[in-house]
């Protein structure tokens, strides 16, 4: 049998199984079953290409060929125990042998098993080698691990040549003084530390692993030992921009624990690391040592140099890397002035030059702005202005742009000086208020600014102020008039400009209130008052009224008020043009019937319980006259005129609604009604029944205990005529569906925070629904009929007793047979008219008994059913003709000849007919014979 070749298995050889990613190693390598390899001189074979299954796949498609191939090949698997063609000691087949080597090989496929491909060092470092592994059979163990420097595979025997680092055997520990040590010491872990290792350490590491069934993995890892430290890697942003964060790494591909390392950063010599970040990595994807430095970049670190040195614990510097930093930015400009200071005359010449002290990448495009504006002038980096203007001063940058932006140059202020302009007066505040300061400002433009100023009143130089501004600290009206001023600086004196109006202004002065009524005003007459003021500057435009709390704006300047409340104690006005002037407050004397009546309880300070002694007040806050009278009224009605009203002994008919009344001269005015509450255990209990005290059973019923309490009923408690409670606690006791059970009497008792009372007995009447009655009948009728049914079949059964007892003589005389009465005997009809077909008939045995015929021949002995005698013999002289009825148990009807099958028969009993046969008629037989049954 062949195996194609996309299948066939490489004999002797390893296979990487599959790739872990950039950095990593192999999941490992596992020995393969022999088969068909490449030739030792390196040949190309015909066969095509192997395409590569799934593992697991694999497994099962190669699992039946590889058992027949591993007998051709006469090989015992690698992972079994030196297995042979034959039989093992123990007495298994080949068969069995190969297919636990089958198993195992299944098993193995998959091992995972991770560590790093590549480690580095330096002389006298040591190496950490993380590794994990995983056995897929969870009853399987690790037995053996061996630690290999550039191993071989000898195909001869099968196994790893090369130099044995570590071994590690089952139960066995290594000596902790070797360099080489295996820091896994749980399942799964594997790692190995090496301390120190050397130059010639480098090459192939070999990590053998064998598992307690003989299954046995390989991984590789290389390891790179320099001489000296090999120096990190600085890696850099793809682009660096000013302004901006950016986050330097420095890399060095080497960590390990117990070996102190630090990575410290440079800037042009100044240290950086308070801002840098260290981190470490020991894991099966990689192991480095990594320091990340973050910070703000400028435009003035470019071109500068970056280190980052590799120390040792004690500072020492193994090695270093420096880079250079490319900063993008934008061009960094600075404006130089001809003359030097940007402060010149009116007419003189100036010079600017733009200079780009940096820029990266070069600048393409220069321009120049005047206070934010760009001017005429562009793309050249000098500005040219001969005989400038005053109109000329003003802040000047340069701007130049390249890929990453513009720049903006500082900015140069150019001043250009000039004598004082015609002035202008600006007053602050105007108009003026009387009384407050006002300032005058002179303004006149020049270049430097004026140093002396003279100012003018209505044309007449005021004296007293050579600055720029001229203040009056309190203004008086005579203060109004014409305002000019005149400037002068170092280069001459300026005109005169026009003048400022100065308006002082003023509230109305002397604002008096006057009342008109030539009476004493009473509680809803109309008043009628007038606002009078002396000057005004500007005249008053409006009057404000404040009568009490309320305000009343008006054209004019009188008020009347309708209605006047009885309140309103004093009035005042203002008159108003931007401000408003008062007038004194004028007393209104308004007359008024009694104010804010109340009532109020004296006594008890608590609440009121029946039988408590009460004491009520009435009073008021305020009358005008003051001298007044009281009067009492409950819900209505007129008690007595006293200010006090007085209750000995209260009780719960006292409780109502009760006011007072207050009258005087002007009116009377009662109190708001106060409730009286009297507090009282709860009376009148009663059951009220819905929708009646009569029921009928099934419909719905509620009892309602209805009382008379305050405060209300908080708990209800219901009972029946035995004093029975219903845990019900609601007011309410409803009965759904109700039942003829409910019927009796009920009673409640209500309890408050006073005390507690209870109701009369209260009867309730359930009778029976029409259904309930006819049920009744019913089973009334029924009982009756069952009753008379009983009788009727103990009277039937007595007769049968008595005629069995009856019997009892004749069943004496039998032959020793036990009989019982079975019923009156009846002769039927013969069934057949023949000579010899002769039996009897019971009617009350028609449907359930079959009969059977005996016939006897005339001598002594009788003999059973013979159908061939053709003479009846008359009987001895001495013989009775009686006839004796037997009943026989039937077992089957194919038993029996005699049975006539044209009637029903009984399951358990058939009737025989014995007839005596002689000479001469046969007798009648009384019909008063029994019939005796024969118990079989």
């Amino acid at each position: 049998m062949r195996i194609p070749s996309a299948i066939s298995p490489q004999c002797n050889q390893t296979r990487s199984s599959r790739s872990q990613g950039k950095g990593r190693s192999s999941v490992g390598e596992q020995e393969k079953p022999c088969g068909r390899s490449k030739p030792p001189d390196g040949s190309k074979t015909n066969s095509p290409p192997l395409r590569l299954l799934p593992r697991h796949d694999t497994m099962r498609l190669l699992g039946p060929w590889l058992l027949l191939l591993g007998k051709d090949c006469g090989l015992g698997w690698y992972w079994g125990s030196g297995m042979s063609v034959g039989t093992e000691g123990g007495g298994k087949t080949w068969a069995e042998r190969r297919q636990q080597e089958y198993l195992a090989f299944s098993a193995s496929s998959d091992w995972r098993f991770e560590h790093p491909k590549a480690l580095y060092a330096w002389e006298g470092a040591c190496v950490w080698v993380p590794c994990t592994y995983r056995i897929p059979d969870s009853e399987d163990a690790l037995k053996r691990f061996i630690l290999f420097h550039n191993p071989e595979f000898n195909n001869k025997t099968k196994s790893f040549e090369g130099t044995r680092l570590y071994e590690n055997k089952e139960d066995e520990m290594f000596p902790s003084e070797q360099r080489v040590q295996l820091l896994g010491l749980n399942r799964d872990n594997c790692t190995l530390k090496i301390n120190p290792v050397y130059v010639n350490d480098s090459g192939l590491l070999g990590l053998r692993m064998e598992s307690k069934k003989n299954a046995k993995w390989m991984g590789k890892a290389h390891l790179n030992v320099s001489e000296r430290p090999f120096p990190p890697h600085i890696q850099l942003p793809p682009e660096i921009r000013e302004s901006q964060e950016i986050t330097l790494t420095c890399l060095l591909n080497f960590s390990c624990h117990g070996y102190q390392i630090q990575l410290q950063w440079f800037l042009e010599g100044d240290s950086m690391t308070q801002a840098a970040v260290t981190s470490t990595s020991l894991t099966v994807q990689s192991v480095f040592t990594r320091s990340e430095l973050k910070f703000w970049t400028q435009w003035s670190h470019h071109g500068k140099n970056v280190t980052c040195q590799l120390q040792d614990a004690e500072g020492k510097v193994l090695s270093k890397d420096t880079v250079q930093l490319n900063v993008k930015h934008t061009p960094q400009l600075k404006i130089e002035v001809t003359p030097s200071e940007p402060t010149v005359r009116e007419g003189d010449s100036v010079t600017m030059t733009c200079e780009v002290s940096s820029s990266n990448p070069e600048y393409r495009t220069v321009s120049w702005l005047k206070d934010g504006a760009p001017l005429e002038e562009q793309n050249t980096l000098t500005l040219l202005l001969p005989e400038v203007t005053k109109h000329q001063s003003g802040t000047y940058r340069c701007q130049a742009s390249n890929d990453v932006g513009p720049g903006m140059s500082d900015p140069v202020v150019l001043q250009v000086q000039y004598a004082p302009e015609p002035s202008r007066v600006q007053i602050l505040p105007s108009p003026a208020v009387e009384g407050n300061e006002v300032k005058f400002i002179c303004t006149s433009q020049a270049n430097p600014p004026p140093t002396n100023y003279t100012w003018y009143h209505n044309g007449k130089e005021a004296q007293g102020s050579t600055e720029g501004t001229f203040r009056i600290p309190k203004a008086l009206p005579w203060h109004a008039g014409t305002y000019s001023c005149v400037a002068e600086n170092v280069l001459g004196t300026g005109q005169r400009g026009p003048g400022a109006e100065l308006d002082v202004q003023y509230p109305p002065k002397e604002v008096t209130t006057v009342i008109q009524n030539p009476t004493a005003i009473r509680e809803g007459d109309t008043v009628t008052l007038s606002c009078n003021y002396n000057s005004s500057n500007p005249g008053v435009t409006w009057y404000e009224w404040r009568t009490g709390s309320t305000r009343e704006e008006s054209s004019s300047g009188v008020l009347k008020i309708q209605n006047i409340a009885w309140n309103s104690n004093v009035v005042s006005c203002a008159a108003c043009n931007h401000w408003c002037s008062w007038a004194s407050q004028v007393t209104l004397n308004v007359q008024y019937a009694p104010r804010g009546v109340w009532v109020r309880k004296i006594k008890p300070l608590s609440e009121i319980y029946s039988g408590n002694s009460v004491s009520l007040q009435c009073g008021f806050t305020s009358s005008h006259p003051k001298e007044v009278q009281f009067f009492w009224k409950k819900n209505g009605n007129l008690l007595g005129e006293e200010s006090e009203l007085n209750f000995d002994s209260i009780s719960p008919e006292d409780a109502g609604s009760y006011s007072c009344s207050v009258k005087n001269s002007i009116g009377e005015t009662a109190s708001e009604p106060w409730a009286l509450q009297v507090l009282y255990a709860p009376r009148r209990l009663r059951v009220s029944m819905s929708p009646g005290n009569r029921v009928m059973e099934g419909k719905r019923a509620a009892l309602t205990c209805e009382s008379d309490a305050n405060p209300p009923v908080s708990h209800y408690t219901w009972f029946d005529r035995n004093n029975r409670t219903f845990h019900y606690p609601g007011q309410t006791l409803r009965l759904e569906p109700v039942e003829v059970q409910h019927s009796g009497a009920y009673w409640c008792r209500g309890t408050n925070s006073v005390g507690d009372g209870h109701s009369p007995l209260s009867t309730l009447t359930v009778y029976y629904s029409p259904e309930t009655i006819g049920r009744q009948v019913a089973l009334f009728l029924g009982s009756c009929l069952a009753i008379l049914i009983l009788a009727i079949c103990g009277f039937k059964l007595q007769q049968r007793w008595e005629r069995t007892q009856s019997q009892q003589g004749l069943q004496e005389n039998s032959i020793g047979q036990s009989f019982f009465v079975r019923n009156k005997k009846v002769r039927r009809a013969p069934l057949s008219e023949g000579p010899h077909s002769l039996g009897c008939y019971n009617p009350m045995m028609e449907d359930v008994i079959s009969y059977a015929t005996l016939r006897f021949p005339e001598t002594d002995t009788p003999r059973t059913g013979d159908a061939e005698t053709s003479e009846i013999q008359r009987p001895p002289p001495d013989r009775d003709d009686s006839v004796i009825y037997s009943v026989l148990q039937k077992r089957q009807a194919g038993d029996y000849e005699n049975v006539l099958p044209g009637f029903p028969e009984d399951e358990g009993i058939h009737y025989s007919e014995l007839i005596q046969f002689g000479v001469g008629a046969r007798p009648q037989t009384p019909e008063n014979v029994d019939y005796v049954t024969l118990k079989h």
